[in-house]
């Protein structure tokens, strides 16, 4: 008596009814039989996973809308660094709800993501004209994690000059939670935390920097000119997390001299979300530019002389550096840093101040209000926030008390003080309510106080205020009607490709489907209106999401405890990596520092291990793409003494499922070490076998991967790590949770449960499907994969299969023999498929010269023909160079990809038709996707970096204006 409409019919793109024909390309008579060519037996699961039964997508979505309301919506004037926010309505239907957006990957095929990029270059100029800097980069994970990459970028900085410089000062007006979070990352890499009164900090050459919050967390705005010139003489560098609403109304950091400016851009048309996701900001001087973590997006030229935007600076990206890393990040909050980007754009500079000046007024009255009841406001100056310091323990339990009853959460300070910070959503009754309920009070326990006298203030000092100009640039001065706001964003949508127009087979990315039912939560408000630092009796739909997903992971990886704090998968395998040292140092085993390494791991895995204070040792993989057994056991026994771990990953990088996994966590078990697990290819795994099935003790997950959230263009990703039983007592922990003393590691990420919105999106992945709806999800993940293999091979080479001749969900076609014989580089091919309507699957990983191909259990097997047809024709042209018809310089793949422009220019004198540049297929024909320029000089971006919008002349002569 079910519904015959279920999830996992929508969710896996072939039919039953083509199964036997995908079968007989394969070889195979069934999928059982693919299965067990494919994964070891020794490692497969004897039953199967032991979930409930799937829910239907109408289920899920009454489900998820009863947990909503399990949250408690109160008025938060908690602050520290989350704040209620108005999320325009045109922004959360066209960009959070809009799969044209979220869909999209990581732009690293320039010409066919010059939407997201401008937007992106948009959030970086917004971050420069604030912060008074001249380069951002293009997001970070949280203000938490993006203070710890400032601390060690300027570390790293400063070794060149200064090798005994490792101390850090920390104001102590600076949000206890970030302090938290640059402990955890200071401590492996030997860095020293101090934190005081930072006027009176006179440094010495031991220390390498500062950190300072502007306005600090009791709300104070401080000068910090005098002290930043004091310690510059030193050669003392200078952070400041900064709020960027506040930058609006008070001097930009810049100015004061800041060496780097970080914060989070959340308040900026960005909800909440119980802690996330949200985009920090990086700001910081030229000097820096070469060590700058995460991504920064820079203009450039194509072929044809027309601007275009591109990522800068690649090959300064840290996991590209691997062990010579200064940060693991490789990704970004593309998705959230372009709703802050357009939210800026949609208010303009005005409109912000606007919104500034508002809130700071009400602030302003409150203030006022305090003094005249005689109450001691602890902050002379303030933007937002207020510290008020009531008489006695008494009183200020009262005024906590009634404020909780009617439904008003503040930050309670350890003593007598309260903090109080408004938002935009504050309104004058909100502040006379307050006042109502504290004058009620205080005249109660201090008779004679009354409302008589005002102090006339605005909370700003004179020297403070912000005298320069920002957001002059006209995209923040020229989109503010809803029609010209939409048109501009459709405008940039329509240069992007995203899943709504074709697969994006990147290996090692899973880009399978994000279903509408799974993200329809994420804007309900009783989840988007969440402080993270919420008392729990207001969070219990969201600790029912928690505990469910987390059981989930459980059970799906085999392990005993589970964190969703990481908010990336980098951050993943850092935290994971942690709880292996911290495991070893519980045991006395302080040498413990050495990580094995396969030679074809993804470069996160070398800088996570540097960023966890380990050295690196590389394993040598054999010429079937295995990790070298033996090469691994001469290693593991050199090093047996001190040997953290291995980080694998399983199935390899190469596509194959390793035969000898189990054999290779036994040697590592034997000589003292820990097994990590990457997580990236969990996608061939689930339902199958699992982490703990192989004999790993850690692992991380990719939600935006394996389980469905988004890629949103860059971000936002989640990175759990799960751990078997002996390693629970180390998992992250955060001071705002009960359990925090229970721990002997402290937070990763700033927020309790890292990016919590969105771990609705997995839940409903996992509930929809069911434990036979994941598996086959796997199963059918595998069964594309081969498909491609068969249809391709004979083709293309095929580098790596398993010891059956398959391939698992995954595989490599070797490109290197056409730079040999005809210079064609993989790029040329990758830029070709732009003009078949594709985005390039994965391009020189692991292997250079060659392609990494993964079509996920979400795409019909009319799309994977289609690809098969791009792929086949792409090799007619490659024939054709190789039989002289097209000259080697000249051809549909060095001129790819084929823009309008270049389709409509009077003199064609290409050796082939514009019918064949354009419309190499039928489906072209009809379903044109027209890259918005052409190829991109990549050098000449790099040798002049530009990664601003101003001034508007040095590169925007030729871009399209939007009426």
């Amino acid at each position: 008596m079910n519904h015959p409409d279920q999830f996992v019919n929508r969710h896996i793109g072939v039919s039953q009814s083509e199964l036997n024909e995908m079968f007989n390309n394969i070889g195979v008579k069934s999928l059982d039989e693919l299965i067990d060519k494919t994964v070891p037996s020794k490692i497969r699961l004897n039953k199967e996973l032991e979930m409930d039964e799937p829910v239907s997508e109408y289920d899920f979505l009454n489900y998820i809308r009863t947990l909503s309301e399990k949250n408690v919506i109160a008025k938060s004037y908690i602050g520290r660094g989350y704040n209620p926010t108005i999320i325009p309505p045109v922004i959360q239907r066209n960009i959070l709800e809009n799969p044209g957006w979220y869909t999209q990957y990581t732009p690293y095929q320039a010409e066919i993501s010059q939407g997201r990029l401008e937007a992106l270059m948009n959030y970086q100029t917004m971050v420069t004209d604030l912060c008074g800097l001249p380069i951002a980069n293009a997001s970070l994970l949280d203000e938490g994690t993006a203070a710890a990459e400032a601390m060690i970028m300027l570390y790293h900085y400063i070794q060149g000059v200064r090798k005994n410089a490792n101390k850090m000062f920390i104001y102590n007006d600076v949000f206890d939670h970030t302090v938290d979070v640059l402990k955890v990352r200071a401590l492996p890499l030997g860095i020293e935390i101090e934190t005081g009164d930072i006027a009176s900090f006179e440094g010495s050459e031991d220390y390498f920097a500062v950190l300072v919050q502007y306005p600090a967390a009791s709300g104070e705005i401080v000068d910090f000119e005098p002290i930043i010139n004091r310690l510059k003489s030193k050669k003392i560098y200078t952070i400041i997390a900064a709020d960027l609403l506040a930058l609006t109304l008070i001097r930009e950091p810049g100015a004061m001299g800041a060496d780097v400016v970080v914060g989070s851009s959340q308040r900026f048309g960005v909800p909440m979300g119980f802690g996330g996701p949200h985009a920090a900001f990086f700001a910081t001087k030229e000097e820096f530019k070469r060590l700058i973590p995460g991504r920064i997006i820079g203009a450039s030229v194509d072929n044809e002389g027309n601007t275009a935007f591109r990522m800068a600076l690649q090959t300064r990206e840290q996991h590209i550096r691997r062990d010579k890393a200064t940060s693991n990040i490789c990704t970004a909050q593309v998705l959230l840093a372009i709703m802050a980007s357009m939210y800026a754009v949609y208010h303009g500079p005005e409109g912000l101040r606007k919104i500034a000046l508002r809130i700071h007024s009400l602030t302003n009255t409150l203030y006022n209000a305090a003094i005249s009841l005689g109450i001691k406001v602890m902050n002379k100056s303030y933007f937002d926030t207020l510290t008020l310091e009531f008489s006695d323990l008494d009183t200020r339990q009262a005024v906590i008390r009634e404020l909780t009853a009617k439904g008003i959460n503040v930050y309670c300070h350890d003593n007598l003080m309260v903090g109080f910070t408004f938002n935009e959503l504050t309104n004058i009754n909100d502040i006379n309510e307050l006042i109502s309920v504290i004058s009620s009070i205080v005249n109660v326990n201090n008779p004679g106080k009354s409302l008589n006298t005002y102090v006339d203030s605005t909370g700003i000092p004179v020297a403070l205020k912000r005298l320069s100009d920002f957001l002059t640039h006209i995209n923040f001065n020229k989109y503010h009607s809803e029609t010209k706001f939409l048109r501009y964003v459709k405008y940039l949508e329509s240069k992007d490709l995203s899943l709504t127009y074709s697969m994006i087979p990147l290996g090692s990315c899973t880009m399978k489907l994000n279903a509408t039912s799974e993200l329809m939560g994420i804007t309900l408000p009783g989840f988007c209106n969440i402080h993270p630092f919420a008392p729990e009796s207001q969070w219990k739909g969201y600790s029912e999401i928690i505990e469910e997903l987390s059981a989930a992971l459980s059970k799906i990886t085999g392990f005993e405890g589970v964190s969703l704090q990481p908010n990336s998968g980098a951050q993943g395998e850092y935290a994971g990596l942690m709880v292996i040292k911290q495991y070893h140092l519980s045991r006395g085993n302080t040498n413990r520092n050495i990580v094995l390494i396969p030679s074809s791991a993804h470069g996160t895995n070398p800088a996570s291990a540097v960023m966890a204070g380990m050295k690196v040792v590389v394993v040598n993989c054999d010429d079937k793409g295995n990790i070298d057994l033996n090469d691994l056991r001469n290693k593991a026994e050199q090093y047996k003494n001190d040997l953290s771990a291995l980080m694998v990953t399983y199935p390899s990088t190469h596509g194959v499922f390793e035969e000898d996994i189990m054999d290779i966590c036994k040697i590592v078990h034997e000589n003292g070490g820990q097994v990590y697990m990457d997580g990236a290819n969990m996608n061939a795994q689930v339902g199958l076998t699992s982490p703990a099935a192989i004999g790993a003790d850690v692992c991380h997950l990719n939600l935006h991967k394996t389980f469905a959230i988004p890629h949103g263009g860059g971000g936002p990703g989640v990175g759990p790590i799960c751990v078997a039983d002996h390693l629970v007592p180390f998992l992250p922990s955060h001071k705002f949770l009960m359990n925090y003393s229970d721990h002997k590691l402290g937070p990763v990420s700033a927020a309790p449960f890292g990016s919590a919105l969105i771990l609705l999106i997995s839940l409903g992945y996992i509930k929809m499907l069911g434990g036979k709806g994941i598996t086959d999800s796997t199963r059918y993940a595998v069964l594309n994969a081969n498909y491609l293999k068969a249809k391709l091979e004979n083709y293309y080479k095929v580098l790596y299969t398993g010891k059956n001749g398959t391939v698992a969900h995954e595989l490599i076609f070797d490109f290197r023999d056409f730079k040999k014989d005809l210079n064609i580089e993989v790029e040329d091919i990758a830029k070709r498929l732009m003009d078949y309507g594709f985005h390039a699957p994965t391009v020189s990983f692991p292997v250079p010269g060659t392609i990494m191909v993964e079509p996920t259990e979400s795409e019909s097997k009319e799309e994977l023909d289609r690809f098969v047809e791009a792929m086949i024709s792409i090799k007619g042209e490659l024939d054709s160079i190789r039989s002289g018809k097209y000259p080697q310089d000249d051809n549909p793949l060095k001129n790819a990809p084929h823009t309008m422009q270049t389709l409509t220019t009077d003199n064609w004198t290409k050796p082939y038709s514009r019918e064949e540049a354009v419309f190499p297929t039928k489906w072209t024909k009809k379903h044109k996707f027209w890259p918005s320029v052409a190829r991109i000089n990549n050098t000449a971006g790099d040798r002049n970096l530009v990664c601003s919008c101003n001034p508007i002349s040095d590169y925007f002569e030729n871009l399209v204006e939007v009426n």
